[in-house]
């Protein structure tokens, strides 16, 4: 309506033009004048200049930087020029797999921030990057990349050619990566340990093992992956808590008492109970194992409570000894398990006598599946009363502590199981089935028809998972090659307590995990690694290897390349002294533990390059390799050296998401790093922050412990970086005119100063403790709290006035 008045009562059109023009033009003219007016005071105040922009444009402006760096060689030249001591940071290496990720990202720029710090302190710093480029997991990615048609036709060295390959272009990808995210690193000397320098380091470790003794080929149960079909290091399992085994309790009829003629009185009808969550090792069953110490009790099962109950929703069956029809069943168990088991069975058990572990010693029962006699025998502290039934079935190719039980007796090693995880014919009507599936039921289906079984019931607990595959692993006897821990564990051990380690937990950490820890399995069945350097006389299966034999080996592969052990021919691979008797012998085909590989580094490394330090002055990694890297590293050097490899260990935690939930690409919660810098395709989503962004957050974290990252902390790493950013920026545009020559005296300076440049004193020397702590969010909340408190808050604001119109005199 307000319109349409207007347009009525309007004016013509070119008199109303040229009359609402006047006021624009005239207003127009004085802010020129106020301009002109203004120009003639522009130069007595002394304005801010800057070039640099409270922008980063990190995209396009980091690049240029870092290509400013390598092409300067910035790292070479100002570690040539100090003249400090030489500080030496090893890398451990990343496995040559896959695109990197955010723990890839966390690791390696704590190391440049180390690295960069200590430069700034006058140290020579010379920073070798490292890959590891062995091991199933390429091997697998290579198999599952070829068709049906190649892989029949595919020879080892071929395999080996193509893995090899794979390996490069990862480390090329994976390096290109490190770079972009501003890592300083002699990127042009690298260290991979598919390299012929460095697999003839890790074969001269061997050696020296060999030669001293710590190397021994032996049968021994293992970890084994049937999904793989390998033996596995303890670093190459996971564990799953929510495994569920079929477990059983059942019953092995005494045919014989001990001389002690306690148990003579309860004959025919008397059993020893035993529950395992492996049903499929019974086949294997060599004894029967008890503590001495513990007390144990002739049970009567008088009467069924229950037909069936139930746990968890699950139901559990009741096995064929609990309704045999035998007049008077008894059965022997832990004297304190008694009132749990009458529950867990639906049974009343009423205790007829009590006696000692030992009295147990020697007594005869019959084999559930062969018919065999065997023995009662022994064990150690490892049986308890915390489950079970306090009596252990023992089965010593299946288990490490049955093992060693067995060889307290003698008993024989027996593991009917082959590579697939399947039953060898050993094993009778069991033969061909899975260990795993339908093995373990059919081994449960006997023992019912038998008249063995108490219970079977579902036993939900954590197992060991082959980390690559993620399937179930198990126990097995096999022929395999063993570093002994225990020839050098006490060394070992004693060499830990020179170790500085951040944090300080990680040395009780290792600590238990060398004390504890069994012979160390070094050889895998497959084609992609080292080879284990020995031959094997055809007829009697004896290793030969000697030192002799794996200095020429040696030699070979500095040479030629760990290729050469599958190309070339045993009368070449073989010394002159053994060339006539070459035909008497067979080349082995097991490869070396990737762990062994990369424990090898510091000999390929540390200790072989000029301008580095042996022991390495720091080893960083994440806290898995406790029992991965720092270990394998730990027990090659100290095998051969007698020290560590390493002055100080630092560990860091995971990276999780911003719920502190473990990222996954099924669950969508993955923050991939080269997003966090490029951004991704919908830049409002994942905007594209930079690499100092991203490494501004691996400064705030405490990385001693597991680290979040997420979209909402990354704004907030933006919004830091901006405000640090646009500090720098005012206190450079204001320094753009300042000479040196102009300097004033701390005392003749005004109070303010006085107080701000105190502060700048104090922040200093907080920070450099913190550098020489590794603390480094210490770092960052000090220097946000400076920059944004101590001054832009405050001495900005109050200087602001004299900084651009001067002090009054």
């Amino acid at each position: 309506f307000s319109t349409e008045l207007s347009d009525l009562f309007a004016p013509s059109s070119s008199a109303s033009k040229r009359r609402s023009r006047g006021p624009v033009m005239a207003a127009k003219k004085a802010a020129e004048g106020a301009k002109q007016e203004d120009g003639k005071y522009k130069h007595t105040v002394d304005l801010p200049k800057t070039s640099f922009g409270l922008r980063a444009n990190s995209v396009m402006r980091e690049p240029e930087l870092q290509k400013l760096w390598e092409e300067n060689q910035v790292l070479k030249r100002v570690s040539e020029r100090n003249t400090g001591a030489t500080f030496t940071l090893h890398d451990g290496p990343p496995y040559a797999n896959g695109d990197l990720h955010m723990g890839h990202a966390l690791n390696k720029v704590l190391k440049d921030i180390i690295n960069r710090y200590k430069l700034l302190q006058n140290h020579k710093v010379s920073f070798i990057p490292g890959w590891d480029c062995h091991g199933l997991p390429i091997e697998l990615k290579v198999l599952k990349s070829m068709d049906k048609a190649t892989l029949n036709a595919l020879t080892p060295i071929r395999l080996r050619q193509k893995a090899a390959k794979f390996a490069k272009v990862t480390v090329n990808a994976q390096m290109n990566s490190f770079k972009r995210i501003g890592i300083w690193a002699d990127w042009d000397s690298p260290y991979l340990t598919l390299s012929p320098e460095y697999e003839a380091a890790q074969l001269e470790v061997f050696g020296q093992m060999v030669m001293r003794g710590y190397i021994y080929r032996g049968r021994k149960p293992v970890h084994w992956s049937p999904s793989s079909r390998t033996a596995l290091a303890e670093a190459e399992l996971e564990y799953s808590e929510n495994h569920v085994s079929k477990s059983i309790y059942a019953a092995f009829k005494i045919t014989s008492p001990s001389s002690s003629g306690l148990l003579d009185e309860f004959l025919p009808n008397v059993c020893l109970a035993i529950w395992t969550t492996t049903p499929w090792t019974i086949p294997a069953n060599a004894a029967v194992a008890v503590n001495p110490e513990l007390s144990y009790a002739v049970v009567e099962l008088q009467s069924v409570l229950e037909s069936e109950s139930t746990s968890g929703g699950k139901q559990q069956k009741l096995g064929s000894i609990l309704s045999s029809g035998i007049e008077k069943p008894f059965i022997i168990v832990a004297s304190d398990l008694v009132s749990v088991l009458e529950s867990k069975w639906g049974v009343k058990l009423v205790i007829r006598k009590s006696f000692p572990g030992s009295v147990l010693e020697h007594c005869r029962y019959l084999h559930p599946v062969n018919g065999n006699e065997c023995s009662v025998v022994i064990g150690g502290d490892y049986i308890t009363t915390e489950s079970g039934t306090g009596l252990v079935h023992t089965a010593p190719g299946h288990g490490q502590e049955d093992y060693l039980t067995g060889l307290k007796y003698g008993l024989p090693i027996v593991s009917p199981v082959d590579d697939e995880g399947n039953f060898t014919a050993e094993a009778g009507q069991f033969s061909g089935l899975s260990v795993l599936g339908a093995g373990n039921a059919a081994v449960v289906k006997y023992l019912d028809e038998h008249v063995s079984l108490i219970l079977e019931e579902p036993y939900k607990h954590k197992y060991p998972y082959d980390w690559r595959s993620k399937e179930p692993t198990i126990f097995r006897a096999t022929e395999q090659w063993f570093a002994s821990v225990d020839g050098f564990r006490d060394a070992a051990l004693d060499a830990i307590k020179r170790v500085t380690w951040v944090p300080s937990q990680g040395e009780n950490r290792i600590v238990n995990m060398i004390s504890g820890r069994s012979d160390w399995c070094i050889s895998r069945q497959r084609t992609w690694g080292v080879p284990i350097p020995v031959f094997y006389h055809v007829d009697t299966q004896e290793p030969l290897i000697t030192e002799e034999t794996i200095e020429h080996i040696k030699a070979i592969v500095s040479e030629k390349g760990s290729d050469a052990w599958w190309y070339m021919k045993t009368e070449e691979l073989l010394p002159d002294k053994y060339r006539d008797k070459a035909s008497e012998y067979r080349k082995g085909t097991d490869t070396m533990d990737v762990w062994f590989d990369s424990g090898s580094s510091w000999a390929a490394v540390s200790a072989k390059r000029d301008g580095l330090n042996f022991p390495a002055d720091v080893y960083l990694e994440g806290s898995d390799q406790h029992r991965g890297w720092f270990q394998s590293s730990l027990l090659t050097s100290i095998a051969t050296t007698g020290k560590a490899p390493y002055s100080s260990v630092i560990t860091h935690g995971f990276v999780l998401d911003k719920d502190g939930l473990k990222m996954s690409k099924s669950v969508g919660n993955v923050v991939d790093p080269e997003k966090v810098i490029l951004g991704g395709k919908d830049s409002k989503k994942e905007p594209p922050y930079g690499a100092d962004v991203l490494r501004l957050w691996v400064s705030s974290v405490d990385y001693t412990g597991d680290v979040l990252i997420g979209s909402e902390i990354l704004r907030q790493m933006s919004d830091m970086y901006r405000k640090l950013r646009g500090t720098m920026r005012f206190l450079l545009a204001n320094l753009h005119d300042w000479n040196p020559e102009n300097s004033v005296p701390y005392s003749d300076l005004p109070k303010i100063d006085q107080y701000a440049l105190f502060q700048l004193e104090n922040v200093v020397a907080s920070m450099k403790d913190s550098y020489d702590n590794y603390q480094f969010y210490k770092i960052y909340q000090t220097l946000q709290r400076f920059a944004i408190v101590g001054l832009s808050n405050f001495y900005f604001d109050v200087a602001k006035d004299r900084l651009y119109v001067g002090w009054p005199s």
